[in-house]
């Protein structure tokens, strides 16, 4: 069996849009409960992406939109396609890529497929792809794939009223917990790619405008002898 310390280093892996990630997790799924229709062809891989059950956020794209999709992954070796049918089939190559384990595997692809859940959760969701034994079991992969490097997964602070911390997947760049309590509230709401892209280009203008705010509010207060670093009180 391949372990990480058997492969040649690895190059860093650029951040994964959000239906890369889906792509994957549908991959992974079915191999492991549609094994005789894996490898997947376009068809069942977009079927699987617009599936409305076990899938959080839940979305609705279009073969195009996957089949660019799958040629992003393939340049990144996370997806094979296969050659021996008439129609192109295409499987995942994740293991291999992140040096991981099958059962960290099998946790990646509950995560890209139902976003942030506790140990328990992921234990029970995943438990087609992987048997765990217990929690305890979960949480040690978890563990090793949020202290590898790069980090693979995070456990998220605490939802107000919940007594167990979420854990998310890192590969499509960091989670905010504010994201996270907001992909919760969205629940089973459907999203389009173009959607997903508009969302994140908004967060990044948001963002941009909040350091620019942040620099003219500091400039200011320096000309009128402020110290931004005081309490009110102090002043």
């Amino acid at each position: 069996m391949n372990t990480p310390s058997d492969a040649a280093p690895r190059p860093a892996l650029r951040e994964l849009t959000p239906l890369e990630a889906r792509v994957l997790g549908v991959l992974v799924e079915k191999q492991h409960t549609v094994p005789d229709t894996y490898p997947l062809s376009l068809n069942s891989l977009t079927a699987g992406c617009n599936q409305k059950t076990a899938r959080s956020p839940v979305m609705n794209v279009s073969e195009d939109e996957v089949l660019t999709t799958i040629d992003g992954l393939k340049r990144l070796s996370l997806v094979i396609e296969g050659s021996s049918s008439r129609v192109p089939r295409f499987e995942h190559n994740v293991n291999r890529v992140l040096g991981v384990p099958s059962q960290s595997v099998a946790l990646l692809a509950t995560l890209f497929l139902r976003g942030p859940q506790t140990a328990a959760e992921l234990r029970a969701n995943s438990a087609r792809l992987h048997s765990f034994a217990d929690i305890s079991s979960v949480e040690s992969f978890l563990d090793e794939l949020a202290s590898s490097e790069p980090p693979r997964v995070v456990r998220l602070p605490r939802v107000p009223g919940e007594r167990e911390n979420r854990w998310a997947h890192l590969l499509c760049g960091e989670v905010s917990f504010s994201e996270a309590l907001a992909r919760d509230a969205q629940g089973g709401e459907s999203f389009s790619l173009s959607e997903f892209e508009a969302l994140k280009s908004e967060q990044k203008r948001l963002a941009h405008e909040v350091v620019q705010l942040r620099a003219i509010v500091q400039r200011m207060a320096g000309e009128l002898g402020i110290s931004l670093d005081q309490p009110a009180s102090d002043a």
